[in-house]
């Protein structure tokens, strides 16, 4: 694994990563060989008409956006939506599938998507919103969506949510960033822990701060006497690194016809750097073309990489009106 991360600010995600209030679902299911999910609907009585996809980050799970989702549903009423809020391969329940098989790169994530419309017979998303690593996730979709890699029956989003999320590589430098920190931490304990104490003080000997280490304890599960990961570790570290060396730019110049990105921008995120706003700003100003799509680039005010925790009714303010724009 590459010693030269850029710091781009993912220690505050791996920090808040799990917190913030966890509402009442309506309903979970998920699937034994593809990804887990869980489901929120506008209205549970009712059928629904559209299909929302929200992806989380690294080492998150569906779970992090169950309080946004079920605002954005709220929002979009009357029309009845469903959200499926997916655990990526490695990742939550999806960690325990065996039938996800390597390599563990944004491609396989971004079918594991497709696998799951076909197998769960739900309906092609019209909507995918991913946050960070599932931003990417959600633009590798669409891409292999365009390029007929899931069928000729497969229906584009209308609308593809970048949150806080580079489209291009990770710039790195000759620093190592905290997040590899963490996972180069992570892989050389044992496999098992004596407990999530145990966890939490060996972190903050080695210098992480205590949020950040409590949260790593609060990613454990039991085994027998003792701990292990509830997440898939070695996978893990395979989609980060794929992550920081996939490039979506041509994506954004040539966005599919039908399709608009929206790319959100976190005013307080450290990893936009100005050439990248400069090249989003031109993307977003190009002129109306009828064969392509569009891309759209909104700032988050008052708000850090961890969007819909430091801003939430900010984001919805963003979103709610444009997703309702589709209906």
């Amino acid at each position: 694994m590459s010693r030269s991360l850029a710091k781009t600010g993912l220690s505050h995600l791996l920090s808040r990563l799990l917190f913030g209030p966890a509402p009442v679902l309506h309903h979970s299911s998920r699937s034994f060989q593809t990804l887990a999910f869980e489901e929120i609907k506008s209205s549970p009585e009712k059928p629904h008409e559209f299909t929302a996809f929200v992806l989380h980050g690294l080492l998150g799970s569906g779970r992090n956006w169950r309080s946004f989702s079920r605002s954005l549903a709220s929002r979009l009423s009357p029309a009845q939506w469903r959200m499926i809020l997916v655990d990526l391969r490695n990742h939550g329940r999806s960690a325990e599938i065996e039938g996800l098989l390597p390599p563990h790169n944004l491609e396989n994530a971004a079918k594991d998507l497709a696998d799951l419309v076909k197998s769960e017979d739900l309906d092609w998303p019209d909507v995918v919103i991913g946050h960070s690593m599932g931003g990417k996730v959600a633009l590798q979709f669409a891409q292999s969506c365009a390029n007929g890699h899931y069928g000729d029956d497969v229906t584009l989003p209308k609308q593809l949510w970048v949150l806080d999320s580079v489209p291009g590589k990770v710039i790195q430098d000759n620093t190592d960033g905290e997040v590899e920190k963490v996972l180069q931490t992570l892989q050389s304990l044992p496999s098992t822990l004596p407990s999530r104490k145990w966890l939490v003080d060996h972190m903050l000997k080695l210098g992480f701060s205590k949020s950040l280490s409590e949260w790593i304890g609060s990613n454990l599960k039991k085994s027998g006497e003792q701990e292990t990961w509830a997440f898939n570790l070695d996978g893990a570290v395979q989609m980060f690194n794929s992550y920081r060396e996939m490039d979506y730019w041509p994506l954004l110049d040539h966005t599919p016809k039908g399709m608009e990105i929206d790319v959100v921008r976190a005013e307080k995120s450290d990893r936009w750097n100005q050439d990248v706003i400069q090249q989003l700003e031109h993307l977003s100003a190009k002129g109306v073309n009828e064969n392509e799509g569009k891309v759209l680039v909104h700032v988050l005010p008052n708000a850090g990489h961890w969007v819909h925790v430091d801003n939430p009714k900010g984001l919805l303010d963003i979103i709610a009106p444009k997703v309702a724009s589709i209906v």
